[in-house]
Parts: C-alpha cells; sequence; structure tokens
C-alpha cells in the first residue's frame, strides 16, 4: 500500500493530481484542506483563507506540528487502499509521514500568474480574491521558521518527486503517471514483501477491535498464517459483539481488551503446532507489538526475529521478554499504536 502525500504552491494542480489518482489509479483521497474546513465550519468561522491559516495553524499548536496529516494518515490505513493526502503545508508534516512505510511526497508548481486564474476558474470559498491578495496570501504560506505554520517552500524542497504544471493537464498527468510506473512497481523487500501478506490475512479477522494479521516464514518461505479470530465453531465479535475485559500492565497502564478472540499469533503458531511445522529459526510478521501471552509463545516455539510495522503503547514488557530471550525485535518505523486493539 503506497500513500503518496501532495504539496504545492496555490492554484498549482494538486486538485488535478488527485483527480487523476483517484480516476486512474483508484486511490482513496484525503485531504487537509476539507479537514480544516470541518473544524472552520464548527467553529463558526468565515470559510476563508485567513480561517484556513489561522484553524490550522490553531490545531497544530495544540496538538503537534503533524495533527492534522496524522489524523488523515490513521483514516488511510484503515482503508487499506493506495491514498492521497492533498495540501501538505507544514516541515512538521512531511517528517511525520517519512517515518511511514512507502510515503512519497509530491510537490507542484507553475507560473504564478497561470496560478492565479486557475484558482479564479476553481471558484472554491477561499478563491474568490484578487490577484495581488493571491499573491500576498501565498507569500505569507512560503516560509516560517515555526513548525507548526505553513512553509510552502520548505515542503517543496522535501518532496521526492517535482512537477511542473506549466502545460496542459495532459502533460501533468503524463509525468505523474512516469513516477507512478517508478514507486507502484517497485520490487518489496523480502520484510515489505511478507508484511504485505501479513496485511492481506489480517482483512480476514472477525473483530472490528483490532483486524490483526501474522504471518511466519523461514528461509523466505511462508510457513503458516494466522488472523485475529474466535476459536472454531465459535460465534465471532462481528456477529455477536465484544467480550469485554480490562487489565493493568506493568507501567501501569489499564487496558481494555477483547477477550472473545485469539490474537492472530496465537493462531498461527497454533495451525503450525497442527501441522507439525517447526518454527526454530523462524521470523514472525505482525502489525504491532506482540502482547506479553504471544511473546511468551514466540520465545517458546524458537522464533529468533519478530518484525512489527509499528509499536504498541503498552508493548515495553514485550519488548523485555524478547531482548532477554534474544529474540530479535524490529519495526517498520516507530509509529507508537495508541488504541487497544485486541
Amino acid at each position: 500500500m503506497v500513500t503518496i502525500g501532495i504539496t504545492g504552491t496555490l492554484g498549482a494542480g494538486k486538485g488535478t493530481i488527485v483527480d487523476y489518482l483517484v480516476k486512474q489509479r483508484d486511490f482513496v483521497h484525503f485531504s487537509v484542506r476539507a479537514f480544516i474546513t470541518e473544524e472552520i465550519k464548527r467553529r463558526g468561522l468565515p470559510i476563508n483563507r485567513d480561517s484556513m491559516t489561522l484553524v490550522g495553524n490553531d490545531l497544530r499548536a495544540q496538538h503537534s506540528p503533524s495533527y492534522i496529516v496524522e489524523q488523515l494518515y490513521q483514516q488511510a490505513q484503515a482503508s487499506g487502499c493506495n491514498c492521497i493526502i492533498e495540501s501538505v503545508r507544514t516541515p512538521g508534516e512531511v517528517a511525520a509521514l517519512r517515518g511511514k512505510p512507502n510515503f512519497y511526497l509530491f510537490a507542484v508548481d507553475a507560473d504564478t500568474r497561470v496560478r492565479y486564474e486557475r484558482a479564479v476558474l476553481r471558484g472554491s470559498e477561499t478563491d474568490h480574491i484578487d490577484y495581488e491578495t493571491f499573491v500576498a496570501n501565498e507569500l505569507r504560506e512560503m516560509d516560517n521558521d515555526d513548525p507548526n505554520k505553513q512553509n510552502l517552500k520548505r515542503c517543496m524542497e522535501m518532496a521526492d518527486y517535482r512537477f511542473d504544471n506549466g502545460g496542459t493537464i495532459d502533460d501533468l498527468n503524463a509525468q505523474v503517471e512516469a513516477v507512478l510506473q517508478k514507486i507502484l512497481y517497485r520490487r518489496p523487500s523480502w520484510d515489505e514483501y511478507f508484511m504485505e501478506l501479513a496485511n492481506t490475512a489480517s482483512k480476514r479477522a472477525t473483530c472490528d477491535r483490532g483486524r490483526s494479521g501474522c504471518v511466519i516464514v523461514k528461509d523466505k518461505q511462508l510457513l503458516v498464517t494466522g488472523y485475529v479470530g474466535s476459536p472454531a465453531g465459535l460465534p465471532h465479535c462481528d456477529e455477536v459483539g465484544h467480550l469485554f475485559r480490562q487489565s493493568i500492565g506493568a507501567d501501569g497502564h489499564v487496558s481494555t481488551h477483547c477477550v472473545r478472540t485469539v490474537h492472530a499469533e496465537q493462531n498461527a503458531i497454533c495451525q503450525a503446532a497442527r501441522r507439525g511445522i517447526a518454527l526454530d529459526g523462524a521470523t514472525l510478521y505482525c502489525r504491532m507489538t506482540p502482547c506479553r501471552t504471544c511473546a511468551m509463545l514466540i520465545i517458546n516455539c524458537g522464533i529468533r526475529r519478530v518484525v512489527c510495522e509499528r509499536k504498541y503503547h503498552s508493548g515495553a514488557e514485550s519488548e523485555e521478554l524478547f531482548r532477554q530471550a534474544g529474540v530479535q525485535l524490529e519495526f517498520f518505523h516507530d509509529e507508537i499504536q495508541q488504541y487497544d486493539n485486541q
């Protein structure tokens, strides 16, 4: 799954790239502009460029420089599809997205007068302005030392790919397609390949509390798969609802877990046991840090390496167990999953 962020000058053609990705490449679209607009409406403010800047900066200052794109990225991940996040405007947002797997930043630009004329034709709530105001708005957003505030110049410098939209829509689409050929069909590493299989397995999960999947591999060969679900023959959460129970971790964190289901790692290990498949020296791929029970099973069955897509907020105890047992633990990135998923 690929996530693309788009930055660029005002009226440069970000929406045109979005249209191409959505209509021609089946990307799912998430918009910073739309996210802020909803907040503007909630606050009862006029929908214009000043409100967009004010509210966007306020949200980032209240939470973090990457707050808005982090919210959109979570939605993008939940979709399970290739996604586009439009209107990335701060270096803090770019830095946060850089830590995500398979993320690429696109930047688009064009002559200022051409962009103004396009913006007038677009006619959105923030585009009913004269040329001088258009230029002033852009200058205000082009450079800022505060990571919470817009800095289009720096964002464009940080882009993986830059596009010149001085020609026709077909010209821009051709540039975008040439880049897509590089990133969509890049040969994945073995870890990326098996993690994608784990994410595919998660789609079979039967508990919407957290649709996790797992694969166990040895010598680059898939041995078994597993996903979150109830024991064989028993009702699933998706059918009858969750069975919740609270627990307190070693760090004092209180977690609310669904105990109707068997975790993905446990199911995969059970599948191996039923089929007489030895797991000594194997590698396990999963979405986030395994729980303590899963960690102990992983250690006991001889798995020597665990690869997680991200960290779990209460996974420190499992990390310590793996360290003591000599199990190699790796993460695709250090983002911490904040909700109880199982």
